[in-house]
């Protein structure tokens, strides 16, 4: 008698990220030297004072990753926001958060290909741009393609020799204010405050650097491949201090040297708008040699990013392919041999393409767009899973917990909101709008839940982890 067929074996992701390769995959794809590719663009729309800007903006992160850290310990599942308010509040809104904020998720790739193309063209400038976003978007959707392990451990190496860098910049930066340079002195306010700073314009550059930000929220999607889903929350809150530690002093040192942003713009044809300031920030401080000591740090940087950030869309995806809100077979599919989400990962560096013809300024606008979606919806997500689901709002600690810090985040969240373009707004709402769309579809007229859901095990019963 034939033996019967033993059941298939579901694909998932391996367990074998601790908790520093979670925080260099953050801090890979929050990019510390993105701090020089916009530091023109946001010394213009904050008056000179970046580094207030981003003080501003790791304050509003804080809450908000608090928020997370709770969230990731709750639901110990990739998929960050969208499963966080698809189990709180409801699968349909859990739909809608995942399909604005993949507007970040997915353009945080292209915007690492449109900085190393800025990167080579300022070397190269006789090859055309194309060549650079085709190559190394093959590069590194391969390197992804084949392993997550692959990816970490490259991550790594990358953003270690980034730090280095970085650190050489300050110290060449440090000498040259002792010597008279720029402000002239390595002690003073004027980055924080000076007679022509406004709250409206600390708030905008708060808003533009946002963007910078966005790595420790991408670190829950990691959750399903840590060795303990425990080790999510402390990755998230050293996350966001490392890197905003990282983005503060980098951009104090920056501003006291170059008081002024039109020290980027000798030309007058304000070239930064729309190119990274810091191939000019390298060789204004020490030449073509630190010009290309610098630009080698963004580029390791910016590829340990694009290694990152390509991985978690990727993630992101699946997550919503295995709840057949997006086809099952295409994005749910975790390929047997590299235990990786194979069409995903190609689909996200398709969209790496369009680098060939878009600027930075472009994606920005609507990269923050989708953050603030995501980060306005895990504080609600708080209030709406342990306030009211569980009925955690009887004592002092728990109306604290649950409802006033999460609160306090929703509302900086919201003073960010207010301060995003128009271009922002207009294009992230039609987004949106082709999201809600296309919910009424999978709803028949909102008439029922996205299906899909694993009801009897919304979280954890999906796939069994092989090695």
């Amino acid at each position: 008698m034939p033996e019967s067929p033993m059941p298939p074996t579901k694909v998932a992701l391996k367990r074998n990220l601790g908790l520093w390769a979670i925080i260099g995959l953050g801090l890979g794809y929050m990019t510390p030297t993105v701090v020089f590719d916009t530091f023109g663009l946001v010394a213009e729309e904050s008056n000179n004072v970046v580094p207030l800007a981003y003080i501003a903006a790791l304050i509003v992160m804080l809450f908000t990753a608090i928020s997370y850290g709770k969230m990731s310990g709750a639901f110990p599942s990739a998929g960050s926001a969208y499963t966080y308010a698809k189990e709180s509040m409801h699968p349909n809104v859990g739909f809608l958060v995942g399909w604005t904020s993949m507007l970040d998720y997915i353009l945080l790739p292209l915007v690492n290909i449109i900085i190393v193309r800025a990167y080579m063209e300022s070397f190269f400038p006789d090859i055309p741009g194309w060549i650079w976003v085709v190559g190394f978007t093959v590069l590194c959707t391969g390197i992804i393609y084949l392993t997550m392990r692959g990816t970490s451990n490259m991550n790594t190496i990358l953003l270690v020799l980034a730090i280095i860098a970085m650190a050489v910049f300050v110290i060449m930066t440090v000498v040259q204010l002792a010597q008279g340079e720029g402000a002239g002195t390595l002690v003073s306010a004027t980055p924080f405050i000076h007679d022509n700073v406004q709250l409206g314009l600390v708030l905008t550059g708060a808003t533009m650097v946002c963007f910078s930000f966005i790595g420790f929220d991408a670190v829950t999607m990691y959750v399903e491949e840590a060795r303990t889903p425990k080790i999510i929350p402390r990755a998230i809150m050293l996350t966001v201090l490392i890197g905003g530690a990282i983005f503060v002093v980098t951009s104090y040192f920056t501003q006291l040297r170059f008081p002024d942003f039109m020290a980027f713009d000798p030309n007058g044809d304000r070239q930064y708008l729309d190119d990274s300031t810091l191939p000019i920030i390298g060789e204004l401080v020490g030449g073509q040699t630190m010009k290309i000591v610098l630009t080698a740090a963004g580029f390791a940087a910016t590829i340990a990013s694009l290694l990152a950030s390509q991985a978690s869309v990727a993630r992101m995806l699946l997550v919503m392919g295995r709840n057949n809100v997006l086809p099952k077979k295409l994005f749910g599919f975790v390929n047997p041999r590299t235990s990786t989400p194979t069409f995903n990962i190609i689909l996200a560096g398709a969209v790496c393409m369009l680098g060939v013809v878009l600027t930075l300024e472009n994606v920005i606008d609507y990269i923050n767009f989708g953050a603030l979606i995501a980060f306005t919806f895990v504080n609600l997500s708080v209030i709406a899973w342990f306030a009211v689901r569980q009925g955690r709002r009887k004592t002092p600690k728990d109306i604290f917990t649950y409802i006033v810090l999460p609160t306090i985040g929703v509302l900086m969240t919201v003073l960010l909101w207010v301060n995003l373009s128009q271009t922002a707004l207009y294009g992230g709402l039609a987004f949106g709008a082709i999201g809600l769309a296309y919910l009424a579809y999978l709803t028949n007229g909102f008439t029922k839940k996205v299906k899909g859901f694993d009801e009897a095990h919304p979280v954890t019963g999906f796939n069994k982890t092989i090695d």
